[in-house]
């Protein structure tokens, strides 16, 4: 089949949890024979857009002018996947296929315009994107004629509410070549966690940040390590260790330098980095986030507790911090149930879905 992937736009240097899913599946279909091509747009809405994002277009014109446009500095891509940056997705830019998936709300008003020559057209819903856009613009792309793939129960809940039918459910995978138990559980120093840091609101760390001071003044010995792709931010406390965008074999080794893991979404469609932890042996604190319940089930292999709430997150975090045979429980039972999520298991489901009925 001939494939296009439409992405909202297009990160050289900094890792983006939805681009790096699209790109997993690009590489193992690519791989069984399909021909894939993922488009990537310089600026979405080109009426709307500002001077700031215009100047930002020609400076990346100006470097793939240098490094060239298939370039992905922090995962790779296949040669085999085109790689096409657009200046924007109208219909010219897009080559013609078999099936074309939008990858977020911004795309799939794209998409629903399109000629049915571009292929049939699927929205492949990661998340509940009102974080990027006005809630009633967002649920609108929900109502489009576009077959609908979601990632998580949550997700499906969500559209069936609205009244829409899912034509597949694919839970994410992971790649248990850069996520894995190096270091065993039990010789973990348990009074270290580790956090993503992002200036997403959604993301909540702020919360998380709150959460782990409140710890700190209970436990004077707690430490944190945070990771995320932007500078450190002054709210960061300064006991607290930052990675600024480090590679997979680095986040290897940051969760399995941590006994605990805390995740502090107040919505999310699948995770990544919770998942991430559980596979390499952390014990995970989180917020109930919707997707997290894919894998992670209160007081079985996880502790899960109320979004926006940073006093029953730092609970949490204090219960596994003063019972280190539960917080070995969970981390063992969570890394057995990841398990599961395999990227062989997911490209079959997809590969299902988008075959020609």
């Amino acid at each position: 089949m001939r494939i296009t992937f439409v992405l909202p736009g297009w990160s050289i240097h900094k890792p983006v949890g939805g681009f790096k899913v699209v790109y997993e599946y690009a590489n193992r279909l690519s791989e069984r024979g399909h021909q894939i091509n993922i488009v990537h747009p310089l600026l979405l809405f080109p009426g709307e857009a500002r001077f700031k994002q215009k100047m930002k277009k020609i400076a990346l014109r100006v470097s793939e002018h240098f490094m060239g446009s298939s370039k992905v500095k922090w995962f790779s891509v296949s040669p085999k996947v085109g790689m096409l940056v657009v200046d924007s997705l109208k219909e010219e830019n897009i080559p013609e296929g078999d099936a074309i998936i939008a990858t977020a709300w911004q795309t799939a008003e794209w998409v629903n315009q399109y000629d049915q020559n571009k292929g049939r057209k699927f929205y492949f819903i990661q998340g509940y994107e009102i974080w990027s856009g006005h809630e009633k613009r967002v649920r609108a792309t929900w109502k489009f004629p576009l077959e609908k793939i979601v990632i998580s129960k949550w997700l499906k809940d969500i559209a069936e509410e609205m009244g829409e039918q899912v034509s597949g459910y694919i839970p994410n995978g992971l790649d248990f070549n850069d996520f894995s138990l190096i270091n065993p559980v039990k010789n973990r120093d348990p009074q270290r966690a580790g956090m993503l840091y992002s200036k997403i609101d959604c993301k909540g760390s702020d919360d998380g940040i709150e959460a782990l001071t409140l710890v700190k003044k209970r436990i004077p010995d707690f430490r944190a390590a945070l990771f995320g792709v932007t500078p450190r931010g002054k709210e960061i406390p300064k006991w607290v260790e930052y990675y600024k965008n480090p590679k997979s074999n680095g986040l290897l080794n940051i969760y399995n330098s941590c006994s605990i893991f805390i995740a502090s979404s107040w919505h999310e469609g699948w995770p990544l980095p919770p998942a991430e932890a559980m596979a390499c042996g952390c014990a995970v604190v989180s917020t109930d986030c919707g997707g997290i319940r894919e894998y992670a089930e209160h007081e079985v292999n996880a502790l899960l507790s109320p979004p926006k709430n940073p006093r029953a997150l730092a609970q949490n975090i204090l219960r596994l911090l003063q019972d280190d045979d539960l917080r070995v429980r969970l981390a063992r039972a969570g890394y057995e149930q990841i398990q599961e999520f395999t990227w062989g298991k997911a490209v079959i489901k997809l590969e299902e879905v988008l075959r020609p009925k």
